[in-house]
């Protein structure tokens, strides 16, 4: 179905329905993407304070056929939040909508609205003292509603899960204006289709995710980080099956960290204190978090013998106290500023079966190294198989020499992915970078099934038009 601009005359219909100044024209953060992909000239912007007003808006843009483009806190690295081709969409942003709505501490539950940033939400659990799991580089400036829209995941993943796995109920506003009041607190709740699970990573293309039930956690009554030098892929894994023998769902985070990051960390942030002075070839980078009792220093120590004797670590450090744990995980946090400075050729969020990521690594290596002298920095999310697999240009050169060959190596590492029978988006989404992967990669049943949703709930095509389906 043909969609239209939000031109003038609806700009001025819809602000006769809405309180004054929830209308606007976009100011530049609205109009791109952090990497800078996906840009707007200029744009419509909307601001609703509550979710009848959101249906409001979504109710006009559907009468006239008006594309919406949802808006969290605009750090997705795959272009969902900037439609750049097309009639002109309208932006909807949630920030106004930033209430934590309540606390049931005694349920381990919070309720935010979509708009609350995700250290707010964090922070708001840690005076209940209870945690809140999620995670990420951007929780400074990442939103709930659009955590949800992706299914984030972050560092904690493999204790705590995906996004998804942190929420019980929604309320959101469907294609047709239509309010869905689902935020359960329920832990069961066996009635049908869930809806709660389509909207989450839908990224916005079946409806306006507007607030959300939590799930909180008790907080670690102690917890300990360690950095083990390992001598390969192989040995980390080796090394994560054992942990989790000993240590079990005490595990919060298993990192895997490649000597080519902490080489960028070297060249562009030098001020990052590296835990070695030596720079291994290959290191994990391990959390724990104990209940009451508990010694995380004793586990790690333990652990470490345990791998050590099996030859799968070679040194290794405990955090003593909480300034050496930060500095731990600084150099694993700033691992992408580093990669950022670099600038890579091709980017690439993958997961791959635990059991085949020492061998995918390998040969991963090998086949980018037969396409010319590159760099890769490897590293990620070893315990939930998840790796950033980066590309970048041979020392002293340009990524732009090599810009005409970034198609290719990313074609070359999805198809490698495809064969390992992974994923080749991980956990930023598909917004609309990947949106012709999603055709090349995914079972046809699938995307016949996810168009057939689409249609039936957005038969319009208004929500976030170009994400996810073409």
């Amino acid at each position: 179905m043909t969609l239209h601009p939000a031109d003038p005359l609806f700009l001025s219909a819809l602000a006769a329905q809405l309180p004054e100044n929830t209308l606007s024209e976009a100011d530049p953060r609205f109009l791109q993407e952090p990497r800078g992909r996906f840009t707007l000239p200029s744009g419509a912007l909307a601001r609703p304070r509550s979710v009848e007003e959101v249906s409001t808006i979504i109710t006009a843009c559907a009468k006239a056929h008006v594309g919406v483009v949802p808006f969290g806190g605009g750090t997705g690295l795959v272009g969902g939040q900037v439609a750049p081709t097309g009639p002109a969409p309208l932006i909807l942003s949630l920030e106004r909508m930033n209430a934590i709505r309540a606390v049931y501490a005694s349920e381990n539950v919070l309720v935010a609205e979509a708009g609350a940033i995700l250290t707010d939400v964090q922070a708001a659990a840690n005076e209940q003292d209870r945690l809140f799991p999620l995670s990420l580089a951007s929780e400074g400036s990442a939103r709930i509603g659009g955590n949800l829209s992706t299914n984030a995941g972050g560092l904690n993943v493999l204790r705590y899960g995906n996004t998804r796995d942190l929420c019980l109920g929604l309320e959101a506003v469907l294609p047709t204006g239509e309010i869905w009041h689902g935020l359960s607190r329920l832990r069961k709740d066996n009635t049908g289709y869930d809806l709660k699970n389509l909207l989450i990573g839908a990224e916005g293309t079946l409806g306006v995710i507007t607030a959300a039930s939590l799930k909180l956690f008790a907080r670690p009554a102690a917890s300990g980080t360690a950095v083990m030098v390992v001598k390969d892929p192989s040995a980390a894994l080796s090394l994560l099956s054992l942990a989790r023998d000993q240590i079990g769902e005490s595990i919060s985070a298993f990192e895997l960290i490649h000597r080519q990051g902490l080489e960028f960390l070297s060249e562009t942030l030098p001020d990052v204190r590296q835990p070695f002075q030596e720079m291994p070839e290959w290191m994990v980078l391990i959390d724990v978090g104990v209940s009451q009792g508990g010694d995380p220093a004793k586990a790690l120590e333990s652990l470490f013998m345990a791998g050590h004797a099996a030859g799968w670590v070679v040194d290794g450090l405990i955090a003593q106290n909480e300034t050496q744990r930060a500095e731990f995980w600084s150099v694993r946090e700033h691992i992408p500023e580093a990669n950022k400075r670099i600038g890579s050729i091709s980017s690439h969020d993958i997961s791959i079966p635990l059991g085949e990521i020492a061998d995918f690594i390998t040969e991963g290596k090998d086949m980018v190294a037969q396409m010319g002298p590159f760099r890769v920095n490897c590293f990620g999310h070893l315990g939930d198989g998840n790796l950033h697999f980066n590309v970048f240009a041979p020392k002293g050169q340009s990524r732009d020499e090599y810009r005409h060959m970034r198609d290719e190596v990313q074609r070359g590492v999805h198809d490698l992915v495809k064969t390992y029978q992974g994923s080749f988006s991980a956990e930023h989404g598909i917004g609309r970078l990947k949106v012709n992967d999603l055709a090349r990669y995914a079972d046809p049943v699938k995307l016949s099934a996810m168009r057939a949703i689409k249609s039936a709930l957005d038969p319009r095509g208004i929500m976030n038009p170009g994400a996810v389906l073409d």
